[in-house]
């Protein structure tokens, strides 16, 4: 789909509703109504493996990581808004981050910034948007989209999410499984099942299972039989269905969320919205809703094309970025940088001072005004350690 988010067609009315007598080559051609799809963005956590960089008070989504020009946030929101209009694009953040996400998103009208009071994971995100997006739509499709991932293959990114609309009419719960590049040992991967044959969403499957984030040999298992992909926290549901599932699995989440969704739209939101937020667990949408759905046949995946990383720590955000060969990458002013016999890493000047290397390969540099920090690539990952001894020391601001 290149034409810039024009989503309609001349079929008959109703989600999922395509006419019998067309052809399959009307049906390739068709574009998806998605006038009922409702994009949401949950934008939480402090990117602590990106330390120094992402801090507390601007974590990654707010920050320009790729050197675009455009912040992990301003890309999502650029990256659907073909596909949903600014009306239809909700982000779920933190009061702390509420004012920056308007400053970023200046189009984003102020009703569509849901302000959560404390963290209390995805479920809880994804959930309270689901809650009020039913009142406001009670056919609305829900999709969520992380503010902080890095996407490429905007046609593909979009086709998937057309087909995963398709899908999620028909009652499921529908994820955008990611093809693995390697054998991954951070992330979780999905089990492919059969095809659904869907009109619309050719290549749509059942789920057989999602699987917790492997060791290395079971990883490459994995990857061997050509029947997982990753899973890159992206679904795609009807609000109803998830709210559905959340009663039946969460309960106690489900009747927090609709306690606040119910005083939303009244003068009692914020007393109602304190109130009952601090109680609610604590719950990923993965074990809240998606594992048990799957085990009941209710899960379906849309396999990937797209490029996608989680942009996960430094050693990942190195390789979104170009480079000369055997030097290494830069994320800022690369004439602030002085390399001699230095292969591979990555450094970030962003103390306005120059960052000499000599003699030293694969390192990751990263200076800022108030914290230099240096590792490895091969220890990237364990960046957040530093932030855990941080805040033991008694060194909050700088974190």
């Amino acid at each position: 789909m290149t034409d810039g988010g024009q989503h309609s067609t001349s079929r008959p009315a109703g989600p999922g509703a395509w006419s019998a007598s067309w052809s399959e080559d009307d049906l390739e051609d068709a574009q998806i109504d998605l006038s009922d799809f409702h994009a949401v963005v949950p934008a939480g956590g402090a990117g602590t493996r990106l330390w120094p960089l992402s801090r507390s008070d601007r974590p990654k989504f707010l920050l320009d990581l790729t050197g675009r020009g455009r912040t992990l946030l301003q890309q999502t929101w650029d990256r659907l808004l073909p596909l949903a209009d600014a009306d239809r694009l909700l982000v779920v953040t933190g009061r702390s981050h509420a004012d920056a996400v308007a400053a970023q998103l200046p189009d984003l009208p102020e009703a569509n910034i849901l302000r959560e009071p404390a963290r209390r994971d995805s479920a809880a995100a994804i959930g309270l948007a689901a809650a009020v997006l039913v009142r406001r739509n009670p056919d609305a499709v829900l999709g969520s989209f992380a503010a902080d991932h890095n996407i490429s293959g905007r046609d593909d990114f979009e086709s998937s999410v057309e087909e995963a609309v398709v899908t999620a009419r028909r009652g499921f719960v529908v994820t955008i499984g990611i093809a693995p590049s390697h054998p991954a040992t951070g992330f979780g991967y999905i089990r492919l099942g059969k095809r659904l044959r869907l009109e619309g969403a050719p290549n749509a499957r059942r789920v057989v299972q999602f699987k917790e984030k492997p060791d290395a040999r079971t990883a490459s298992a994995y990857l061997s039989t050509g029947d997982y992909r990753w899973n890159g926290g992206m679904f795609v549901t009807r609000a109803d269905v998830l709210l559905e599932l959340l009663a039946a699995h969460a309960p106690a989440l489900h009747a927090g969320l609709q306690r606040i969704a119910d005083a939303w739209d009244t003068p009692q939101r914020d007393a109602v919205l304190e109130e009952q937020w601090a109680a609610l667990p604590a719950i990923a949408i993965d074990h809240a809703v998606a594992e048990p759905a799957a085990e009941e046949g209710r899960v379906a995946v849309v396999p990937a094309t797209f490029g996608w990383d989680d942009v996960g720590d430094f050693s990942s955000l190195g390789d979104l970025l170009p480079a000369d060969a055997d030097r290494p990458k830069v994320l800022g002013d690369p004439g602030l940088v002085l390399t001699e016999g230095v292969a591979g890493g990555l450094v970030v000047p962003a103390n306005d001072r120059v960052v000499a290397l000599l003699g030293v390969d694969d390192l990751v540099v990263v200076d800022t005004p108030d914290a230099l920090m240096v590792t490895t690539r091969a220890r990237a990952q364990e960046v957040k350690k530093l932030v855990e001894r941080a805040l033991e020391a008694g060194l909050d601001e700088v974190v």
